[in-house]
């Protein structure tokens, strides 16, 4: 059981790091697919057969956010 938990350990870490990389070059955002690559290892194939992003969507900062909620 202790080998099931340590290999399942290197596979998550391995798919969150390789998804960090492929999510940079495909223009996506790294940290919701390294996350989600680690909680669920198989979410780097979804991101492997997603097309690049052509440009990445910028975030809004918190004072934009907050203009907006206040109007």
């Amino acid at each position: 059981m202790v080998r099931v938990i340590a290999i399942w350990g290197a596979v998550a870490i391995s798919a969150s790091l390789i998804a960090l990389i492929v999510a940079g070059m495909k223009r996506r955002d790294h940290s919701f697919w390294g996350a989600w690559s680690f909680m669920f290892p198989p979410m780097l194939l979804v991101l492997l057969f997603m097309p690049s992003n052509q440009v990445r969507p910028r975030r809004p900062t918190l004072d934009e956010e907050e203009s907006r909620a206040g109007n």
